[in-house]
């Protein structure tokens, strides 16, 4: 235990391994989804993908526990900060829709394309430029990034938890799920919600891990989750088939029917969202964990980064799309993580949930739902740092808090904060205040959102 606590500088950072170890569940209970999600994203199951070559949805599921669990201890051994890595879930659906259903990329092409995105964005982060980007980011929009982010955890607790539903009704995008979401559902959100806040409120030891757990055996007692009926073998390497697919694809892929400027673009759009989506992250985790500096810098942030986009390629590899640091990671640093050690407990559950992969079925959506709720609501807390009386601020701010739940993504409420932050600093005057770097960036966006409108496609 001391070599433990003294290879995390656990005592220097006011934490032991006990907290550690329940900040590293509780991470891990937030994101166990992933591995069931990503599968619906990029397996044969899926009908905009079917025969791409994709792998069936049980070798996803265990090569994305398989990605989290090494990234994610890696993350915590090189880095020391309780990170966690798994599949984006908004990644993997550009994978499906766009660059095999729009593109008509196989999918072993489509996961050389995520290695090629990975290896630039490993590029950048060694020359320097990515960490020299995200220095240049203004503290007033640093601010709004974590704001933001922590509003868009609120709502995506809302919509696991059937809250929230989309609208059925031409020209409403979103409404209340009392009318279809079954009454059980939304009893498990409910008591886990009430729970999960009465314990934060009472600072009790391990809040949001008790909640889940509580709402999970509400929901087995009620039905709306059910105890595992098999386990899964470590070794059925049936399950690994598509680990390492994308290196026969890897220089091909540039020569495909799709066209080099095609994939080059697709690579680009990727990496940009990849790009700020971390960037963005790692502030808001930073910022929840009293991480950062005075500046609203995070201390040796290039590692984070490093690890981070070494896990964009390698998520190619391994054959579940772009792996990237989690917002979600916010709940064991709720519970107090503050360490690596945080990450490696939450990459060896990772690792374990292959050998029972049913078990992390039976927590559902509801039961971790309540936990993203109240994250998010305390992550929101930060706006009270936030400057508003200066409008070539405040409005930037604005935006990007608004704009990553509306659009459910982080990277373009980010995007829509820089464009809107240049203008305005523009039209009052004030250029001078914007840093060349991020005027790279808010050049870059504006390529991206050209991109995504089509005009420059």
């Amino acid at each position: 235990m001391s070599r433990l606590a003294a290879f995390f500088r656990l005592h220097e950072r006011g934490t032991t391994v006990a907290t550690e170890v329940r900040a590293g569940i509780t991470t891990f209970l937030v994101m166990a989804y992933v591995m069931f999600v990503n599968p619906n994203y990029i397996s044969s199951a899926n009908a905009a993908i079917a025969g791409s070559g994709a792998p069936g949805p049980v070798a996803i599921a265990a090569a994305s526990a398989l990605a989290a669990g090494v990234l994610t201890i890696a993350m915590g051994l090189v880095t020391n900060y309780p990170f966690a890595l798994a599949s984006g879930m908004g990644l993997n659906a550009v994978v499906a829709y766009d660059l095999i259903a729009a593109k008509g990329l196989s999918w072993p092409e489509a996961m050389a394309v995520i290695m090629w995105e990975g290896i630039v964005i490993t590029v950048l982060v060694l020359s320097g430029l990515r960490q020299a980007i995200i220095e240049a980011i203004p503290l007033a929009l640093k601010q709004a990034i974590a704001v933001g982010i922590g509003l868009f955890m609120l709502v995506i607790g809302l919509f696991e938890g059937g809250v929230i539903v989309k609208s059925p009704a031409a020209g409403v995008a979103m409404t209340l799920g009392f009318g279809t979401t079954p009454h059980a559902t939304l009893a498990v959100f409910g008591v886990g919600l009430v729970l999960a806040l009465v314990l934060v409120q009472r600072k009790t030891p391990g809040a949001l891990l008790i909640a889940i757990l509580a709402a999970t055996w509400l929901a087995i007692t009620i039905g709306v989750s059910s105890l595992p009926t098999s386990v899964t073998s470590p070794f059925d390497r049936a399950q690994f088939v598509g680990v390492g697919a994308a290196f026969g694809s890897f220089w091909s892929v540039w020569s495909s029917g799709t066209g080099f400027l095609s994939v080059a673009l697709a690579v680009f759009t990727i990496m940009l969202s990849d790009f700020f989506d971390t960037a963005g992250t790692i502030v808001g985790l930073g910022a929840r964990g009293g991480m950062l500096d005075a500046e609203g810098r995070l201390p040796k942030a290039g590692r984070v980064l490093l690890v981070d986009s070494i896990a964009a390629g390698m998520g190619g590899v391994f054959g579940v799309s772009s792996v990237t640091t989690y917002i979600e990671s916010a709940g064991g640093i709720e519970e107090g993580g503050r360490t690596g050690l945080t990450s490696v407990v939450t990459g060896l559950l990772f690792l374990a949930v292959i050998v029972a992969a049913p078990i992390a079925g039976m927590i559902p959506a509801a039961a971790t739902a309540p936990a993203l709720v109240v994250i998010g609501y305390l992550m929101f807390q930060t706006v009270r740092e936030v400057q508003w009386t200066d409008l070539t601020d405040g409005f930037p701010i604005l935006t990007t808090l608004i704009m990553m739940p509306l659009s459910y993504s982080i990277t373009t409420g980010i995007g829509a904060g820089f464009v809107s932050y240049g203008i305005l600093k523009v039209a009052a005057g004030r250029g001078r205040e914007v840093k060349p770097l991020l005027w790279v960036a808010i050049a870059a966006f504006t390529v991206y959102f050209g991109l995504k409108l089509g005009v420059m496609a």
